[in-house]
């Protein structure tokens, strides 16, 4: 008897992400707030990285949103609305790309170098990155979250090392903050393409 239920929870673990909360019960818990919302900003120019010699202060020199990406992100944000859900800060990578992905979709975003790529940096400036947004995740989760939902728009190679997902340009995940900053993820969302999408979700 004690080996069935071994197996059963080998079983369980093993299965994972198809336990996965559905898009349904995302929503559901996203209009309860208190949970976080980790954005891959939306479709870009075809490209990886950035052109050499780009700087922050000057959006030309950076690979940014395609005109798609650009309606991905309105349409990521009209989904938003149109589910009711209380969004409280919006913070975003310096990137270009994820402040316009942030500004398209909630109207605001506040920059924050701890969201910015991680793409360049040695396993020194991943770890201080990593550190300084599970120390914010921390006190929000010890002050018993937020009244509405905390945004992160960031890039890929950011929420593979905080959260171990691969998403596509636009993705989301939705997750709930443990007591040491690191994120427990229920599920992802898909940006939906145009009203007609957003009301099937």
């Amino acid at each position: 008897m004690a080996r069935r239920i071994l197996l059963y929870w080998l079983v369980l673990s093993c299965l994972g992400p198809a336990w996965a909360a559905t898009p349904d019960e995302l929503w559901r818990r996203l209009q309860a707030g208190g949970h976080v919302l980790v954005v891959r900003h939306a479709a870009t120019e075809p490209g990886i990285g950035d052109p050499p010699g780009f700087t922050l202060a000057d959006c030309a020199t950076q690979r940014n949103l395609s005109l798609p990406g650009r309606e991905d992100a309105r349409a990521l944000g009209a989904a938003v609305r149109q589910h009711g859900v209380p969004v409280a800060r919006v913070l975003s990578s310096r990137w270009c790309r994820c402040q316009d992905t942030a500004r398209l979709a909630f109207g605001r975003a506040e920059p924050v170098p701890m969201l910015d790529s991680m793409m360049g940096d040695d396993g020194d400036g991943r770890t201080r990155k990593l550190a300084e947004l599970r120390r914010t995740l921390a006190a929000q989760a010890g002050q018993g979250g937020v009244p509405g939902n905390l945004v992160l728009v960031t890039h890929d190679v950011n929420i593979q090392a905080l959260t171990g997902d691969k998403l596509a340009q636009g993705e989301m995940l939705v997750a709930t903050v443990r007591p040491d900053g690191t994120l427990a993820v229920l599920g992802r969302l898909g940006v939906p393409k145009s009203a007609d999408a957003v009301q099937a979700m």
